[in-house]
């Protein structure tokens, strides 16, 4: 356990531009920050971030939170853990007593994998430096290839004995399971059932995530094993904690210099990052040989819209080049490309130049991507045929690109260059626009057929979808509490109600199907209820002073918060809200409204609670920030009427929700005279009620 001081202490080192800056580059807009949300696919910066209220928010998706909900997030972390993430980056002690056999085992699956990796990293790199095979075998590699010692510390490089079994028995007598060696690829069986070490002899390079965590190992056979192989790598196998396409090795080293440089340099290999990292360009990421993946594309395009791809000058350089570039120009990135002179990778360039010659060169040399394959596709192309196919291809890259203006200015200048007419090329551009849109169109509506089958499916046979009676705004948190719980637990729906709540449920599930484009449009749309809004103002005002000197039974004189307001007026007439969260918020604004210094805001939007927390930024977080001069300044008066109102409306809708039950409940009671005469009296005192609610309010209501 992680007592309070200590989690106040974290909360306080803890800057939100300086924690959410570890994984979005950001940009101060006024007094508030704003970068590329890491939560959902997207592609105009959405995610604010307020370094006075400490917390951020996605204006398209809904995430957000303080620090600490930010981490728990991003790195699917549980609250304790977010908290020692937190206290490890700004060094703050946590004592706690040391886990015993039954709390290990209750960890997590995914903790324990990343565990387990931190241990076999910690293991490959104590026996590089300190056994005497890891010294002979293992240091000697990576002296050879003049790897300085400061730069395998930065990226914590290993060796692995040959022994088979060397690795497996350290972790097992430090009590990890064989399971979890298995599952993150440090092991595997042998046909014998024995359990063996996947990177027996090799030389380790640990790949890292953006957020600093062990994920993954690749390992070189360091032997002559190594000529004429076809593997002269192994890599981790997939898991849960690691997916090779979703990884970019040596991200976590990078990042902050592909922020500040506004720029990546891609390269394929390990050797090729530490190279240029030792040469002193530290912007430098590799995939490792594989096609770039939209997840690898949306990590680097967090931190910058630039890339640059750098290549060996030979045919699998300027094949990897050309390969996944498509996918880099749709996803908005500005490509170029630069290929090494014949003989030279980036690992022998950079050891070769320093960083001031390696920059000069790339600024002299790079192409701009569609120039590269225009060079390439067409240098030495005579046949009329092969010629079309290229300048086709070319232009297909161009009609990826989102940017309306970047595509007329690339087919500029792809006329020129090609010497065709620059109608010609709109034309096929346009076509194969409208290709890509057919192609989504079709994607769209097999998604939804496939939505509304599943619907069907239910209905025949005679199931129900779970969410069917669960509020019909879309809701962004599983955990989330939903935004019109407002109902006591013994109203219902009706049938008309609940085929309404179905009818969403389908737009809900169609939608989830559809483009992220659609889905933001769905997000920006959902509008706050009653329930919102009065909670809101519980957390935003619930500290400040409704009715000042008010006289009780006992002729005490007492002061009301906004908080002890909604709280009586609900007991009044025993109501509640239907979330518990919701409950929840109310009494404990209520126990804390009158202690000195109390700021109710501050105190839900920092809670401890993440559910809490979350819920608190979500619904007192402004999109359009006004000056002092422009704010409406609430005085006591306007906030009491506020109150009233919303009270109203809150009592206005249980009504109306009642009597709708009491219609249905009229409806199945036809075998039942007296039962239904009696439902009828009640339908009856209930209209007077909402007649009563709708003078109050100052409107009126129609019946039905």
């Amino acid at each position: 356990m992680i007592d309070r001081p200590t989690i106040e202490r974290i909360k306080d080192a803890a800057d939100i531009v300086d924690v959410v800056s570890e994984f979005v580059s950001l940009k101060k807009v006024g007094a508030n920050y704003r970068g590329l949300c890491p939560f959902h696919d997207d592609h105009t910066p959405s995610f604010y971030v307020s370094p006075s209220r400490r917390t951020c928010h996605c204006f398209v998706c809904g995430e957000g939170g303080d620090s600490v909900g930010f981490i728990m997030k991003h790195e699917q972390l549980s609250y304790p853990d977010a908290l020692r993430w937190l206290a490890n980056r700004y060094h703050i002690e946590i004592q706690e007593q040391q886990l015993t056999d039954e709390q290990r085992k209750e960890q997590s699956e995914r903790e324990a994998l990343f565990i387990v990796n931190e241990w076999a990293a910690s293991y490959f790199k104590d026996i590089l430096e300190n056994d005497i095979d890891g010294r002979a075998i293992g240091m000697q590699y990576f002296r050879q290839r003049g790897i300085r010692d400061d730069i395998m510390q930065r990226f914590r490089l290993g060796f692995c004995l040959t022994d088979r079994q060397a690795m497996a028995k350290a972790a097992l007598a430090k009590g990890y399971k064989e399971e979890y060696l298995i599952k993150t690829g440090l092991c595997y069986r042998k046909d014998n059932g024995e359990l063996a070490d996947r990177f027996a002899g090799r030389a380790i390079f640990p790949w890292i995530g953006v957020s600093g965590k062990v994920v993954a190992f690749g390992g070189r056979v360091l032997d002559m094993r190594t000529k004429g192989v076809n593997q002269k790598y192994v890599n981790s196998p997939d898991s849960d904690i690691y997916h090779k396409d979703h990884e970019l090795y040596g991200i976590f080293q990078a990042k902050k210099a592909i922020a500040r440089e506004d720029c990546v340099y891609m390269v394929e290999g390990y050797t090729d990052v530490i190279s240029m990292h030792q040469c002193g360009i530290e912007n430098v990421v590799a995939n490792s040989g594989t096609a770039l993946s939209e997840h690898q594309i949306h990590i680097l395009h967090r931190f910058t819209t630039n890339i640059v791809l750098l290549y060996d000058g030979d045919a699998a350089g300027i094949k990897a080049a050309l390969r996944g570039t498509d996918m880099l120009l749709k996803e908005g990135m500005n490509v170029k490309v630069l290929l090494l002179p014949d003989g030279d990778d980036p690992d022998s360039f950079a050891k070769k130049h320093n960083a001031e010659e390696f920059r000069t060169y790339i600024s002299e040399h790079q192409t701009d991507f569609i120039e590269f394959k225009t060079k390439v596709l067409l240098n030495g192309v005579t046949d009329p045929v092969k010629r079309s196919e290229a300048i086709s291809s070319i232009i297909k890259s161009v009609s990826v690109i989102g940017d309306p203006i970047v595509r007329a200015t690339y087919i500029q200048a792809c006329a020129s260059r090609l010497g065709i007419q620059e109608q010609v090329l709109i034309a096929k551009m346009n076509d194969n626009i409208r290709e890509y849109r057919d192609e989504r169109r079709k994607e769209e509506e097999r998604k939804r057929r496939s939505s509304a089958y599943l619907q069907q499916d239910f209905v025949s046979t005679g199931q129900q979808p779970t969410t069917v009676t669960q509020p019909t705004v879309t809701r962004q948190q599983d955990d989330m509490p939903p935004p019109d719980a407002f109902l006591p637990p013994e109203a219902f729906s009706t049938p008309s109600e609940q085929g309404s709540a179905t009818q969403t449920q389908q737009q809900t599930t169609a939608a989830k199907a559809e483009p992220a484009t659609q889905q933001k449009q769905q997000v920006t749309k959902i509008k706050e209820t009653v329930s919102d809004l009065l909670i809101k103002a519980v957390i935003k005002h619930g500290h400040e002073i409704l009715y000042d000197e008010v006289e009780t039974e006992e002729g005490e004189k007492v002061s009301l918060t906004l908080a002890e307001v909604v709280s009586y007026d609900l007991e009044s007439d025993k109501l509640q809200f239907s979330s518990p969260l919701y409950n929840r918020i109310l009494s404990e604004a209520v126990a804390h409204s009158h202690e000195e210094g109390f700021d109710a805001e501050r105190h839900f939007t920092l809670h401890p609670d993440y559910e809490v927390s979350s819920l608190a930024i979500r619904l007192t977080e402004e999109r359009v920030l006004l000056s002092k001069s422009l704010q409406i300044n609430l005085t006591e008066e306007t906030l009491r009427d506020q109150v009233t109102h919303l009270l109203l409306d809150f009592r206005n809708e249980y009504v109306t929700a009642k009597m709708a039950q009491l219609r249905t409940d009229i409806a199945l009671a036809t075998d039942e005279p007296q039962r239904q005469m009696e439902l009828m009296a009640q339908l009856q005192e209930m209209q007077k009620v909402r007649n009563a609610i709708a003078k109050k309010i100052g409107g009126s209501v129609v019946t039905r």
